[in-house]
Formats: C-alpha cells, sequence, structure tokens
C-alpha cells in the first residue's frame, strides 16, 4: 500500500525534527565537553538552577526525570556522577522517606552560571529560523 503524499510528508517532518535534534545535542555535547558536561548533565543543572531561581531548593529524582529525556536508570547514574563531581548535593525527602531531593551545590551554580550563555548560543544557533 502507498503511503499518501501527506504521509510521506508527516514522516519527512518527523525525521527533520529528529535530525535536528541529533545535531543540535551534538553541538551542546561539542561546547560543553572542555568543562566536563555533556548536554544531559547541563539539563539537569539546569533544572535545578531554574528551580533555585523560582523560590525553590530542590527537586525530587522523580520530578527530574519527568522533565529530561533519560531513563530513570540512567538519571540516577547521571546524578550520582554530578554529586561526585561535587555539582549537586542528594538528601532524603522529608515528605516520603523513600523519595531523594537534588540541589545544586555552590560548585554546580557557578558552573551552571558559567556554561548557560554557551548552552543557550548553541540553542540560539542551531534553532533559529534563518
Amino acid at each position: 500500500m502507498a503511503a499518501t503524499q501527506a504521509e510521506q510528508a508527516l514522516v519527512r517532518r518527523w525525521r527533520d525534527v529528529l535530525a535536528l535534534h541529533a545535531r543540535t545535542q551534538c553541538e551542546i555535547d561539542r561546547a560543553l565537553h572542555g568543562h566536563g558536561l555533556c548536554a544531559s548533565d547541563f539539563e539537569v543543572l539546569d533544572i535545578l538552577a531554574q528551580s533555585a531561581g523560582s523560590g525553590g531548593c530542590s527537586y525530587r529524582v522523580q520530578e527530574i526525570s519527568e522533565r529530561v529525556h533519560l531513563s530513570q536508570s540512567a538519571l540516577s547514574r547521571l546524578i550520582a556522577r554530578l554529586e561526585k563531581e561535587g555539582l549537586v548535593e542528594r538528601g532524603m525527602c522529608a515528605e516520603d522517606r523513600r523519595g531523594v531531593r537534588v540541589v545544586l551545590s555552590e560548585k554546580g551554580r557557578a558552573l551552571h552560571g558559567e556554561l548557560l550563555p554557551v548552552q543557550r548560543e548553541v540553542l540560539a544557533r542551531m534553532l533559529s529560523d534563518g
């Protein structure tokens, strides 16, 4: 059964989105590599920094997993690595003793502030319509 033109256009558009995502992710990885981070690392730091900026102080790991495109186990490994590097701190969740809360450390906040313009420049360059 031959695909309709509309279906072919939809598939092309989907593949274009995937390709743009992959290229952008690679560019962010390249820009952050010299600082020891990848795009996923920065995304977690950025989420935590936004929490701190809006009066919050931490996120549960489950809340972070709802905002990043990583499996729960991959996110747990990433957070453990960021903690080992002194960029985040983990603690028990007061509301649910099984839960873990994650917050930026001072070192993490400083690195995020330093790399925010770098990441945003890549996004602006890669996602501009021109």
